[in-house]
């Protein structure tokens, strides 16, 4: 059998996601490297003549989006999207994920909150029996910085301030500075996430825990789906 690479995978998922995009949808465009090939087979089926328009959830997916010739929204404006499709860092057997790596988790929560329905794709590498393999990103305000770290290790996380590969502070979309907090296997992600967002000055975190209805994970057999037991 043949071998495929992370990032065939990821590829994989992604196409099968944007099967399920239909005509006259508004859809939510994710940010991430598994997020762009679904731009990438998104663009493919609007040159074969498929009328959808399109919010994003970066600068940079908005940027890449209209360069394939996809009609981009401005969100600021759209109260509620049909279909949101974006990538996970990883995702356990309830459709609970981690999501944030590329820094847009704000923005992708607030889509994906007003998405009918949100699909997750991913390789067979992000799917997890217990969340907290990879560190949960915090956005927060910079005014707060020792106070939220302080709360984020009471809640027994290590933050770790995101900075660029040249060594400066990264900041998001938002202008907004990033910790990195790892917590090894959580337990009790519901309890993280609403601790996380009721602390004063945390804008946004990276567990999202309601909000995928679906997941298409590319694997060495092919594409699983699973889809949540409401």
């Amino acid at each position: 059998m043949t071998a495929f690479s992370i990032e065939q995978m990821k590829r994989a998922a992604a196409h099968a996601a944007v099967a399920d995009i239909q005509a006259g949808m508004i859809v939510g465009l994710g940010t991430g490297s598994t997020a762009a090939y679904a731009i990438e087979a998104l663009a493919a089926r609007v040159a074969e003549g498929l009328a959808v328009e399109a919010v994003a959830t970066s600068l940079r997916t908005a940027d890449a989006a209209r360069a394939s010739g996809i009609r981009i929204l401005d969100f600021a404006g759209i109260a509620e999207v049909d279909l949101c499709i974006d990538g996970v860092d990883e995702i356990d057997p309830s459709l609970r994920a981690i999501k944030g790596a590329g820094g847009a988790m704000l923005r992708e929560k607030i889509v994906a909150a007003s998405a009918t329905r949100m699909i997750a794709i991913a390789d067979e590498s992000k799917d997890v029996p217990r969340l907290g393999t990879r560190p949960v990103p915090v956005e927060f305000l910079p005014f707060g910085r020792a106070f939220i770290e302080r709360r984020i290790t009471e809640l027994g996380g290590r933050p770790t301030l995101r900075l660029t590969e040249e060594g400066a502070l990264y900041g998001t979309d938002q202008g907004n500075p990033v910790l990195d907090c790892g917590f090894g296997p959580i337990d009790d992600p519901d309890g993280l996430g609403a601790a996380l967002s009721s602390c004063p000055g945390i804008v946004g975190h990276g567990l999202f825990l309601t909000e995928i209805a679906t997941v298409y994970v590319g694997t060495q057999q092919g594409v699983v789906r699973r889809d949540r037991q409401f």
